[in-house]
């Protein structure tokens, strides 16, 4: 054999032998994504987590160049959404529409849970955020958080409240208010916001916190009255309403919805959902029709998603602490 013949074969087999070293997923990995891509939403359709992900999907879908398909994955206050996000391939191709119930709340008023939310996701983005509207019926003879606890203290235990559900954001946005307010309030809860209006409307229950979609249209026809808003800072969407820090000092309940994904997913990926992601908040069309909803655009880093989570987990662990409060 020549010399020239010799080192073609030698150049062969040296790189078979190195591509045969090589593992198949270094060989062959094709660009992400390379196909569709799961959105659990932990609620079922047609709720305010819907609000957030069918625009959200539709647009990524564009910028992808992928479905992004929404998967609605309702019960036990989401974390069954939850649940099935954690034990995800951490390939890209599930992410979850994170929100403050099974991400915050459910691991300190829920035992036994089979995710932790620090160590089994990683987080992309706090998408929006949204004040919770503290209501009360038209007959109700309080006009602000001082006067409703003047009228709670002339008759403990008899003023009601309704809640979307034992351990959710609106029965301890109450909770904590109690507490604060050194005042008893009777608990009532329900599945789903619908119901609550439904109560306060026909005067079975005195007064609730509830998420703005459904609170807005009643206030804006006049059949409830709006007393304080739950976020630390007045909401821009009603500037002259007050907000309960304003009479307890310290009270913050700022509802959210966020992506995460399984942990352990490529950062890359992580970064690439983030930047499109926030992008999708800007389009116009979207930022109206999420303010129309009552939402506050947020767009964080991955960084400052997780930092909030953190300060989210702390908050509630303090107040699980003080009430005794368990979920079911």
């Amino acid at each position: 054999m020549n010399a020239p013949a010799r080192r073609k074969l030698l150049a062969a087999t040296t790189g078979f032998g190195l591509a045969a070293a090589l593992p198949w997923p270094v060989l062959a990995q094709p660009a992400w994504p390379a196909r569709p891509i799961r959105l659990i939403n932990p609620a079922p359709a047609g709720g305010p987590g819907d609000t957030v992900a069918r625009p959200l999907a539709a647009r990524m879908t564009e910028t992808l160049g992928q479905p992004v398909l929404i998967e609605n994955r309702g019960g036990a206050n989401g974390t069954i959404g939850a649940t099935a996000v954690a034990r995800a391939a951490a390939d890209g191709y599930t992410v979850f529409l994170s929100g403050i119930g099974p991400i915050a709340i459910a691991p300190n008023f829920q035992g036994n849970l089979p995710y932790d939310t620090v160590r089994d996701f990683a987080a992309i983005t706090q998408l929006v955020s949204t004040p919770l509207l503290l209501v009360a019926r038209p007959d109700v003879p309080a006009a602000s958080v001082t006067e409703l606890l003047a009228l709670a203290r002339e008759k403990p235990g008899q003023i009601t409240y309704g809640s979307v559900g034992q351990a959710s954001v609106t029965h301890l946005a109450a909770a904590m208010m109690a507490l604060a307010g050194g005042v008893s309030l009777l608990h009532v809860p329900y599945q789903g916001a619908a119901p609550v209006v439904t109560d306060l409307l026909g005067g079975r229950i005195h007064i609730a916190f509830i998420n703005p979609a459904a609170a807005l249209p009643m206030m804006e026809a006049g059949r409830l009255k709006a007393l304080a808003v739950s976020t630390e800072r007045r909401w821009g969407r009603q500037p002259g309403l007050p907000t309960v820090a304003e009479t307890l000092p310290g009270f913050e309940v700022n509802s959210w919805y966020g992506l995460m994904a399984p942990a352990g997913t490529p950062r890359e990926i992580v970064d690439r959902l983030y930047r499109e992601s926030a992008a999708a908040l800007r389009v116009p069309e979207i930022a109206a029709q999420m303010t129309a909803a009552g939402f506050e655009i947020e767009g964080s880093t991955p960084e400052q998603y997780a930092a909030k989570i953190r300060d989210e987990l702390a908050r509630w662990a303090k107040l699980a602490r003080a009430t005794g409060i368990r979920a079911g």
